[in-house]
């Protein structure tokens, strides 16, 4: 996260001059520039070191590659992902948790909608970005199996169903990312979300309890169209509880 504060940082580095952003945003900011001028494969690192006013070493102390400086938030965002699961409080239902761990990735895109379509645009124009995001996707899916495996374990068949559980909600969660920057980051990003983990969550979790002292019988659901009269939504529930 980036802070607009203006204090004096206590690690004695000097601050970048106003209105000029970070070194490592500034890098960013200038390498896709280039992709775009230029195209990826004509875009070396000293030209996106001269465009942005630093050298190599500059570079490779933020990004290992000329492919990581297009995926540069995919380790914090990572390292956020594994806390958060490995925070889980005792009894929460796996399956929800997993499947809110990956509504922060789709937050991580949606901070950004315009770099993070610009992105999705290049990625599918470069076979090489388009492994090298596999490769981080998968990273992913080791996490979530990982603290599903830790949950299952002992159960029958417990490696199996982490294993599968975590892939289907990544296959949800991208499906959910791809409808959203299709639509060139202008969709709501957690509604499309919310409707493909649901589906992961109605497949593979438990079903929530009724609230404390109810049971299904003293339960009563309404299906009513948005645009119902209001009088008619109220016949109908009148009816259910048998007070026609």
């Amino acid at each position: 996260m980036s802070s607009s504060s203006a204090a004096p940082r206590r690690s004695g580095k000097a601050a970048a001059p106003a209105g000029r952003p970070p070194m490592r945003e500034g890098l960013v900011a200038a390498a896709f520039r280039l992709f775009l001028e230029r195209g990826y494969e004509r875009t070396t690192v000293d030209d996106i070191v001269a465009l942005a006013g630093v050298g190599r070493r500059s570079f490779f102390r933020y990004f290992p590659s000329k492919e990581d400086v297009v995926f540069p938030d995919h380790e914090r965002c990572l390292t956020d992902m594994t806390a958060y699961l490995a925070g889980s409080p005792a009894g929460t239902e796996p399956v929800r948790r997993v499947c809110d761990a990956a509504r922060l990735v789709l937050r991580m895109y949606a901070e950004n909608p315009s770099f993070s379509v610009q992105r999705y645009r290049l990625t599918k124009q470069v076979p090489g970005l388009r492994a090298y995001e596999l490769s981080v996707v998968w990273r992913y899916e080791r996490a979530l199996a990982a603290y599903l495996r830790g949950r299952f374990a002992g159960s029958a068949d417990g490696t199996l169903r982490a294993d599968v559980i975590a892939a289907a909600v990544v296959a949800a969660h991208n499906n959910a990312l791809r409808s959203w920057l299709r639509s060139g980051g202008t969709a709501d990003a957690n509604t499309t979300a919310d409707h493909a983990l649901g589906c992961v969550q109605s497949a593979f979790g438990e079903p929530q309890a009724p609230p404390r002292g109810l049971d299904s019988g003293d339960l009563v659901i309404v299906v009513a169209r948005r645009d119902a009269p209001l009088w008619r939504v109220v016949r109908e529930v009148e009816s259910a509880l048998g007070r026609d």
